[in-house]
């Protein structure tokens, strides 16, 4: 092998060229479980901001200021809060990717006779991304629904649990309690005893999907999936076709084959694989225009999954805004109208300038992981 330039003898390349479903599974989860970790806190801000997109009531001006207000009254756990559920998630949505991503474009080759070395073109690896990033939906949905609910559980009961005195305080006995049951405008007057005993009253992972399938059956699970198959199938088609077309820019700039391939995948570059910060980059570029893509569904997904939690005392609402909360409850395209008569464009991407800047290293960190993994074990 040459060292300089990661490249393999020729008898090797089909073998190397061609990563099975078990590899991908393995170097996708931990490249997802490596990026969850620095993103979480970011991604919890974002989740906060878009549930409070029908609610005048707002509890944060902005991305700083939401991560100010979650340090200051819930402290780091309070920033990292419901991790492992978005861990797994986050280990099967980037597994689920690579392996679906691999495999249909497979499925792309054999349908036209064509040899499992031969590259594809970009619309043919948008379209099995487009597909990887439907099938891995159905998978995402009812992970996104229990992290959602967690993220937003401090906020819940009513506005703001964390002002709530510890006298006056009642903790729900379920996820469908009445909020009108509690004070509206509490005092800030709590110690950080008060605040543990809070966190042991709210319902964990497991609580939570057991509320679900009580209140409404399995299908309650796929609660918010339009928005969630929106977003995946057009945001995976954007984030594996630029990652493509950008790392073959990059090694077109140092490949003596003036038409490298497309498929960083399947690497047919001569003696050329992709340096570790050639990976970074053009991973951290895809991620910016994975984020950008559909971002709306994103929010409308978030403000369906979050409505019951965070629905305000109807009897406080005027007739349109309470007609706008209650219809968050249902249907896609209701909700994103909501929002949009609530907020405009600016309510449909609350949180994308924040989410476009934690996507940018995730994302790198994602495929200098996988890639150098790929590399190194492939």
């Amino acid at each position: 092998m040459d060292a300089r330039h990661g490249s393999f003898p020729e008898d090797n390349v089909k073998d190397r060229d061609s990563p099975t479903a078990l590899r991908d599974i393995a170097f996708g989860s931990f490249a997802g479980m490596v990026s969850e970790v620095f993103e979480y806190p970011f991604d919890l801000a974002k989740v906060r901001l878009q549930s409070q997109v029908l609610n005048n009531t707002a509890r944060f001006g902005g991305p700083l200021d939401c991560l100010t207000q979650t340090w200051k009254t819930e402290g780091v756990r309070g920033l990292y809060r419901g991790l492992p559920v978005p861990m797994f998630g986050s280990m099967a949505e980037t597994a689920g990717h690579f392996v679906t991503y691999s495999q249909l474009q497979n499925l792309v080759r054999w349908s036209s006779a064509r040899p499992a070395s031969e590259d594809l073109s970009i619309a043919e690896l948008g379209l099995a991304a487009g597909g990887a990033g439907f099938l891995t939906s159905f998978i995402l949905t009812p992970i996104e629904l229990v992290k959602c609910k967690m993220q937003v559980q401090m906020l819940s009961t009513p506005f703001d649990i964390t002002a709530i005195p510890r006298k006056s305080f009642h903790p729900p006995l379920s996820l469908s309690s009445n909020p009108a049951s509690f004070p509206l405008n509490p005092t800030r007057q709590h110690s950080m005893a008060s605040l543990a005993a809070v966190r042991k009253t709210l319902p964990g992972p497991f609580t939570i999907v057991a509320n679900i399938l009580r209140t409404s059956g399995a299908g309650g699970l796929w609660l918010g999936h339009t928005g969630t198959m929106f977003r995946e199938t057009g945001g995976t088609a954007a984030w594996f076709t630029s990652k493509e077309f950008f790392a073959s820019f990059l090694l077109s700039r140092r490949s003596p084959d003036p038409a490298p391939s497309s498929n960083y995948l399947q690497p047919s570059r001569g003696n050329l694989t992709l340096a570790p910060w050639e990976s970074a980059l053009s991973g951290a570029l895809a991620g910016a225009l994975c984020v950008l893509a559909l971002y709306p569904a994103d929010t409308v997904k978030s403000a369906i999954q979050t409505a019951e939690e965070l629905r305000p005392p109807t009897a406080f609402l005027p007739a349109r805004q309470m007609k706008d909360h209650m219809i968050a409850s249902h249907t896609f395209w209701e909700t994103a109208k909501a929002v949009y008569r609530m907020q405009g464009w600016r309510g449909l991407y609350a949180g994308c300038g924040m989410t476009v800047a934690r996507a940018i290293p995730s994302s790198g960190i994602v495929f200098v992981v996988y890639d150098g993994l790929s590399q190194r074990f492939g």
